[in-house]
Protein backbone atom coordinates (compact mmCIF):
# COMPACT_ATOMS: atom_id res chain seq x y z
CA UNK A 1 0.00 0.00 0.00
CA UNK A 2 2.52 2.49 1.03
CA UNK A 3 4.38 1.68 -2.38
CA UNK A 4 1.23 2.87 -4.24
CA UNK A 5 0.39 5.80 -2.01
CA UNK A 6 4.51 6.38 -3.23
CA UNK A 7 3.30 6.08 -6.66
CA UNK A 8 0.08 7.84 -7.44
CA UNK A 9 2.06 10.99 -5.62
CA UNK A 10 4.84 10.84 -8.06
CA UNK A 11 2.67 10.44 -11.11
CA UNK A 12 0.40 13.42 -9.52
CA UNK A 13 3.76 15.63 -9.32
CA UNK A 14 4.94 14.77 -13.02
CA UNK A 15 1.53 15.55 -14.12
CA UNK A 16 1.16 18.79 -11.98
CA UNK A 17 4.83 19.89 -13.14
CA UNK A 18 4.09 19.20 -16.74
CA UNK A 19 1.36 21.46 -16.65
CA UNK A 20 3.04 24.22 -15.12
CA UNK A 21 5.75 23.97 -17.53
CA UNK A 22 3.24 23.82 -20.44
CA UNK A 23 1.45 26.92 -19.30
CA UNK A 24 4.54 28.43 -18.75
CA UNK A 25 5.60 28.23 -22.01
CA UNK A 26 1.54 29.70 -23.23
CA UNK A 27 2.32 32.19 -21.13
CA UNK A 28 5.82 33.00 -22.88
CA UNK A 29 4.63 32.71 -26.07
CA UNK A 30 1.76 34.84 -25.66
CA UNK A 31 3.78 37.72 -23.69
CA UNK A 32 6.17 37.41 -26.92
CA UNK A 33 3.28 38.04 -29.73
CA UNK A 34 1.46 40.34 -27.30
CA UNK A 35 3.29 43.38 -29.05
CA UNK A 36 1.93 42.39 -32.34
CA UNK A 37 -1.19 43.21 -33.65
CA UNK A 38 -3.90 41.46 -34.64
CA UNK A 39 -5.60 40.76 -37.75
CA UNK A 40 -8.57 39.24 -39.18
CA UNK A 41 -8.21 36.43 -41.70
CA UNK A 42 -8.22 37.84 -45.53
CA UNK A 43 -10.71 35.81 -48.26
CA UNK A 44 -8.94 33.54 -50.57
CA UNK A 45 -8.00 34.97 -54.04
CA UNK A 46 -8.12 32.61 -56.63
CA UNK A 47 -6.28 32.85 -60.13
CA UNK A 48 -8.97 33.60 -63.51
CA UNK A 49 -8.86 30.91 -66.21
CA UNK A 50 -6.95 32.83 -68.49
CA UNK A 51 -4.21 32.63 -65.51
CA UNK A 52 -1.10 30.08 -66.93
CA UNK A 53 -0.35 28.12 -64.03
CA UNK A 54 2.86 28.21 -61.95
CA UNK A 55 5.65 26.05 -61.45
CA UNK A 56 6.51 24.73 -58.33
CA UNK A 57 8.27 25.63 -56.64
CA UNK A 58 7.20 29.20 -56.80
CA UNK A 59 10.64 30.69 -56.14
CA UNK A 60 12.00 29.38 -58.82
CA UNK A 61 12.48 31.38 -61.91
CA UNK A 62 9.26 31.09 -63.23
CA UNK A 63 8.08 33.62 -65.70
CA UNK A 64 4.46 33.73 -65.00
CA UNK A 65 5.23 34.17 -61.08
CA UNK A 66 5.66 38.13 -59.95
CA UNK A 67 8.29 38.78 -57.32
CA UNK A 68 7.68 40.67 -54.83
CA UNK A 69 9.48 42.05 -51.04
CA UNK A 70 8.28 44.00 -48.67
CA UNK A 71 10.05 44.44 -44.83
CA UNK A 72 8.05 43.22 -41.73
CA UNK A 73 8.60 44.89 -38.44
CA UNK A 74 6.26 45.58 -35.32
CA UNK A 75 5.77 49.29 -36.47
CA UNK A 76 4.44 49.06 -39.46
CA UNK A 77 3.12 45.34 -39.99
CA UNK A 78 -0.45 46.68 -39.95
CA UNK A 79 1.10 48.58 -43.17
CA UNK A 80 2.48 45.70 -44.76
CA UNK A 81 -0.44 43.56 -44.27
CA UNK A 82 -2.74 45.96 -46.13
CA UNK A 83 -0.52 46.71 -48.97
CA UNK A 84 0.02 42.84 -49.67
CA UNK A 85 -4.01 42.87 -49.40
CA UNK A 86 -4.52 45.34 -51.90
CA UNK A 87 -1.85 43.37 -53.94
CA UNK A 88 -3.82 40.10 -53.99
CA UNK A 89 -7.93 42.38 -54.15
CA UNK A 90 -6.92 43.88 -57.39
CA UNK A 91 -4.48 40.95 -59.02
CA UNK A 92 -5.78 39.27 -62.38
CA UNK A 93 -3.63 36.22 -61.25
CA UNK A 94 -3.20 36.36 -57.54
CA UNK A 95 -1.91 32.75 -56.47
CA UNK A 96 1.09 34.00 -59.16
CA UNK A 97 2.10 36.43 -57.26
CA UNK A 98 5.45 35.27 -54.37
CA UNK A 99 6.27 37.81 -51.16
CA UNK A 100 10.01 38.13 -50.02
CA UNK A 101 9.45 38.98 -46.61
CA UNK A 102 12.36 40.19 -44.79
CA UNK A 103 12.44 40.67 -41.39
CA UNK A 104 15.19 41.73 -38.56
CA UNK A 105 13.29 40.16 -35.28
CA UNK A 106 10.23 38.35 -33.79
CA UNK A 107 10.38 36.16 -37.46
CA UNK A 108 8.14 33.28 -35.95
CA UNK A 109 5.34 35.21 -34.70
CA UNK A 110 5.80 37.27 -37.93
CA UNK A 111 5.63 34.25 -40.05
CA UNK A 112 2.59 33.07 -38.39
CA UNK A 113 0.69 36.58 -38.49
CA UNK A 114 1.26 36.51 -42.24
CA UNK A 115 0.10 32.86 -42.39
CA UNK A 116 -3.08 33.38 -40.03
CA UNK A 117 -4.25 36.35 -42.29
CA UNK A 118 -3.37 35.40 -45.25
CA UNK A 119 -3.34 31.43 -45.64
CA UNK A 120 -3.13 31.07 -48.94
CA UNK A 121 -0.18 33.20 -49.71
CA UNK A 122 2.86 31.74 -51.62
CA UNK A 123 5.49 33.98 -49.57
CA UNK A 124 8.80 33.05 -47.77
CA UNK A 125 9.91 34.99 -44.68
CA UNK A 126 14.05 35.88 -45.10
CA UNK A 127 16.07 36.86 -42.03
CA UNK A 128 18.05 40.09 -42.72
CA UNK A 129 21.06 40.37 -40.12
CA UNK A 130 21.89 43.92 -38.92
CA UNK A 131 25.30 43.61 -38.86
CA UNK A 132 25.40 43.96 -42.49
CA UNK A 133 24.78 47.56 -41.94
CA UNK A 134 26.08 47.69 -38.77
CA UNK A 135 28.30 50.71 -38.62
CA UNK A 136 27.24 52.11 -42.37
CA UNK A 137 24.65 53.52 -40.97
CA UNK A 138 24.55 57.84 -39.81
CA UNK A 139 22.06 59.63 -38.23
CA UNK A 140 18.63 61.44 -40.56
CA UNK A 141 16.23 64.04 -40.05
CA UNK A 142 13.87 60.86 -38.63
CA UNK A 143 14.84 57.84 -36.25
CA UNK A 144 12.19 55.71 -38.58
CA UNK A 145 14.87 56.20 -41.00
CA UNK A 146 17.60 55.03 -39.27
CA UNK A 147 16.10 51.81 -38.69
CA UNK A 148 18.63 48.91 -40.02
CA UNK A 149 15.29 47.23 -42.14
CA UNK A 150 15.30 50.16 -43.94
CA UNK A 151 18.49 49.72 -45.69
CA UNK A 152 17.26 46.06 -46.47
CA UNK A 153 16.58 46.64 -50.04
CA UNK A 154 19.92 46.94 -50.99
CA UNK A 155 21.11 43.66 -50.42
CA UNK A 156 17.83 42.35 -51.71
CA UNK A 157 20.09 40.35 -54.34
CA UNK A 158 21.86 38.70 -52.09
CA UNK A 159 18.94 37.72 -49.74
CA UNK A 160 16.14 36.17 -52.07
CA UNK A 161 17.41 32.74 -53.70
CA UNK A 162 19.91 34.12 -56.94
CA UNK A 163 17.00 32.01 -59.33
CA UNK A 164 14.98 34.82 -58.52
CA UNK A 165 15.92 37.46 -61.79
CA UNK A 166 13.52 40.39 -61.41
CA UNK A 167 11.66 41.59 -58.37
CA UNK A 168 9.67 44.45 -57.26
CA UNK A 169 10.23 46.31 -54.21
CA UNK A 170 7.29 47.75 -52.06
CA UNK A 171 7.18 50.24 -49.09
CA UNK A 172 5.19 49.00 -45.97
CA UNK A 173 3.04 52.50 -46.48
CA UNK A 174 1.53 52.17 -49.37
CA UNK A 175 -1.53 50.07 -51.37
CA UNK A 176 -1.89 49.29 -54.75
CA UNK A 177 -5.12 49.87 -56.64
CA UNK A 178 -3.90 48.16 -60.11
CA UNK A 179 -3.36 45.14 -61.44
CA UNK A 180 0.23 44.22 -60.45
CA UNK A 181 1.11 42.07 -63.60
CA UNK A 182 1.13 45.53 -65.41
CA UNK A 183 3.95 46.91 -63.36
CA UNK A 184 5.85 43.18 -63.43
CA UNK A 185 6.18 43.44 -66.96
CA UNK A 186 7.05 46.64 -67.94
CA UNK A 187 10.35 47.00 -70.03
CA UNK A 188 13.77 47.91 -68.27
CA UNK A 189 15.55 48.72 -71.87
CA UNK A 190 18.84 47.41 -70.35
CA UNK A 191 18.18 49.60 -66.98
CA UNK A 192 19.24 47.80 -63.71
CA UNK A 193 16.07 49.89 -61.89
CA UNK A 194 12.65 51.07 -62.75
CA UNK A 195 10.62 53.73 -60.85
CA UNK A 196 8.59 57.02 -61.52
CA UNK A 197 10.97 59.42 -61.80
CA UNK A 198 10.80 63.63 -61.07
CA UNK A 199 12.58 65.53 -62.72
CA UNK A 200 10.85 68.63 -61.63
CA UNK A 201 12.10 68.14 -57.89
CA UNK A 202 15.14 70.47 -56.65
CA UNK A 203 17.79 67.22 -56.60
CA UNK A 204 20.39 69.37 -55.32
CA UNK A 205 18.18 69.11 -51.93
CA UNK A 206 18.47 65.96 -51.05
CA UNK A 207 22.33 66.56 -50.45
CA UNK A 208 24.02 68.33 -48.24
CA UNK A 209 26.02 71.91 -48.86
CA UNK A 210 29.12 69.85 -48.25
CA UNK A 211 28.28 67.62 -50.44
CA UNK A 212 28.29 70.30 -53.57
CA UNK A 213 31.75 72.15 -52.00
CA UNK A 214 33.62 68.79 -52.52
CA UNK A 215 34.25 68.43 -55.92
CA UNK A 216 35.04 65.27 -55.61
CA UNK A 217 31.46 64.42 -54.69
CA UNK A 218 29.60 66.64 -57.26
CA UNK A 219 31.39 65.53 -59.83
CA UNK A 220 29.46 62.16 -59.09
CA UNK A 221 26.45 63.24 -61.61
CA UNK A 222 28.33 64.73 -64.02
CA UNK A 223 27.01 63.85 -67.36
CA UNK A 224 24.17 62.26 -66.34
CA UNK A 225 20.59 63.38 -66.55
CA UNK A 226 20.03 63.45 -62.80
CA UNK A 227 16.03 63.26 -62.05
CA UNK A 228 14.70 61.85 -58.04
CA UNK A 229 12.99 58.52 -57.48
CA UNK A 230 11.64 57.05 -54.53
CA UNK A 231 12.84 54.09 -53.70
CA UNK A 232 9.43 52.48 -52.03
CA UNK A 233 8.33 51.05 -55.22
CA UNK A 234 10.63 49.71 -57.69
CA UNK A 235 11.55 47.30 -59.99
CA UNK A 236 14.99 45.42 -60.07
CA UNK A 237 17.04 43.50 -62.58
CA UNK A 238 18.52 41.38 -59.90
CA UNK A 239 20.72 39.32 -62.44
CA UNK A 240 22.52 42.46 -63.57
CA UNK A 241 22.38 43.78 -60.32
CA UNK A 242 24.83 41.01 -59.35
CA UNK A 243 26.73 40.69 -62.31
CA UNK A 244 27.95 44.39 -61.56
CA UNK A 245 27.85 44.75 -57.31
CA UNK A 246 25.49 47.44 -56.84
CA UNK A 247 25.12 45.77 -53.31
CA UNK A 248 28.63 47.54 -52.82
CA UNK A 249 28.38 50.42 -54.91
CA UNK A 250 26.07 51.93 -52.47
CA UNK A 251 27.74 50.76 -49.43
CA UNK A 252 30.68 52.50 -50.42
CA UNK A 253 28.59 55.86 -50.59
CA UNK A 254 27.22 54.75 -46.35
CA UNK A 255 30.83 54.37 -45.94
CA UNK A 256 31.74 57.97 -47.06
CA UNK A 257 28.30 59.21 -45.07
CA UNK A 258 30.41 58.30 -42.29
CA UNK A 259 32.88 60.03 -42.66
CA UNK A 260 31.43 63.66 -44.21
CA UNK A 261 27.91 64.83 -43.65
CA UNK A 262 26.95 64.68 -47.63
CA UNK A 263 23.17 63.83 -46.90
CA UNK A 264 20.52 63.66 -44.25
CA UNK A 265 17.54 61.14 -45.86
CA UNK A 266 18.54 57.72 -44.60
CA UNK A 267 19.09 55.24 -47.51
CA UNK A 268 17.72 57.33 -50.26
CA UNK A 269 20.36 59.42 -51.39
CA UNK A 270 23.18 56.25 -51.74
CA UNK A 271 20.26 55.15 -54.13
CA UNK A 272 20.34 57.76 -55.70
CA UNK A 273 24.28 58.84 -55.87
CA UNK A 274 24.56 55.03 -57.98
CA UNK A 275 21.13 54.84 -59.93
CA UNK A 276 20.17 58.79 -60.57
CA UNK A 277 20.18 59.48 -64.17
CA UNK A 278 20.18 56.16 -64.93
CA UNK A 279 16.68 54.80 -64.39
CA UNK A 280 14.43 53.28 -66.29
CA UNK A 281 11.18 56.25 -65.87
CA UNK A 282 8.02 54.31 -65.40
CA UNK A 283 4.53 56.03 -65.23
CA UNK A 284 3.68 58.21 -62.33
CA UNK A 285 0.53 56.11 -61.81
CA UNK A 286 2.90 53.57 -59.82
CA UNK A 287 3.68 55.94 -57.18
CA UNK A 288 1.67 58.70 -55.76
CA UNK A 289 4.18 59.58 -53.21
CA UNK A 290 4.08 61.78 -50.71
CA UNK A 291 0.71 61.15 -49.15
CA UNK A 292 2.38 60.90 -44.97
CA UNK A 293 3.35 64.70 -45.69
CA UNK A 294 6.54 66.09 -44.68
CA UNK A 295 9.25 64.01 -43.02
CA UNK A 296 9.17 66.43 -40.33
CA UNK A 297 5.55 67.44 -39.69
CA UNK A 298 3.88 65.19 -41.77
CA UNK A 299 0.92 67.84 -43.05
CA UNK A 300 -2.22 66.20 -45.31
CA UNK A 301 -1.33 66.24 -49.04
CA UNK A 302 -3.46 65.65 -52.19
CA UNK A 303 -2.79 63.43 -55.06
CA UNK A 304 -0.84 64.29 -57.89
CA UNK A 305 -2.66 65.23 -61.28
CA UNK A 306 -3.07 62.35 -63.37
CA UNK A 307 -4.24 58.26 -63.26
CA UNK A 308 -3.26 56.26 -60.09
CA UNK A 309 -2.53 52.66 -59.61
CA UNK A 310 -0.21 52.83 -56.10
CA UNK A 311 -1.08 55.32 -53.11
CA UNK A 312 2.40 55.42 -51.15
CA UNK A 313 1.90 57.61 -47.57
CA UNK A 314 5.41 58.34 -47.44
CA UNK A 315 6.64 60.97 -45.18
CA UNK A 316 6.03 61.26 -41.52
CA UNK A 317 2.26 60.67 -41.06
CA UNK A 318 0.73 56.95 -41.47
CA UNK A 319 -2.84 56.38 -42.47
CA UNK A 320 -3.83 53.77 -39.70
CA UNK A 321 -2.14 56.33 -36.90
CA UNK A 322 -3.85 59.25 -37.93
CA UNK A 323 -7.48 57.21 -38.29
CA UNK A 324 -6.59 55.61 -35.06
CA UNK A 325 -6.25 59.12 -33.61
CA UNK A 326 -9.27 60.33 -35.23
CA UNK A 327 -7.28 63.05 -36.87
CA UNK A 328 -7.31 61.98 -40.82
CA UNK A 329 -6.42 63.60 -44.03
CA UNK A 330 -9.01 63.22 -46.42
CA UNK A 331 -7.11 60.37 -48.73
CA UNK A 332 -7.01 58.43 -45.58
CA UNK A 333 -10.22 56.87 -46.23
CA UNK A 334 -8.80 55.14 -49.43
CA UNK A 335 -5.98 53.20 -47.44
CA UNK A 336 -9.10 51.93 -45.06
CA UNK A 337 -10.74 49.79 -46.61
CA UNK A 338 -7.46 47.38 -46.86
CA UNK A 339 -7.23 47.96 -42.98
CA UNK A 340 -7.40 44.11 -41.78
CA UNK A 341 -6.45 45.17 -38.42
CA UNK A 342 -8.48 43.33 -35.12
CA UNK A 343 -10.28 46.22 -33.61
CA UNK A 344 -11.23 45.93 -29.98
CA UNK A 345 -14.59 45.74 -29.76
CA UNK A 346 -16.81 48.66 -28.18
CA UNK A 347 -19.07 46.55 -26.19
CA UNK A 348 -18.77 43.20 -24.67
CA UNK A 349 -21.96 41.04 -25.35
CA UNK A 350 -22.83 39.41 -22.41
Amino acid sequence: MPMTLHHHHLTTVITTTLLLLLLTIYYLAASATAGLPQFREAPAFRNGKECPKPTWPTQSNDPSTIHIAMTLDITYLRGSIAGVFSVLQHATCPENTFFHFLATHHRRHLHRTILTTFPYLNFHLHHFDTNLVKGKISSSIRRALDEPLNYARIYLADLVPTTVNRIIYFDSDLIVVDDIAKLWTINLNNHVLGAPEYCHANFSHYFTPQFWSISLFSKTFEGRKTCYFNTGVMVIDLTKWRRCGYTEKLEQWMRIRKRYRIYELGSLPPFLLVFAGNVEGIEHRWNQHGLGGDNLEGLCRDLHPGPVSLLHWSGKGKPWLRLDSKRPCPLDSLWSPYDLFRHEPLFVDS
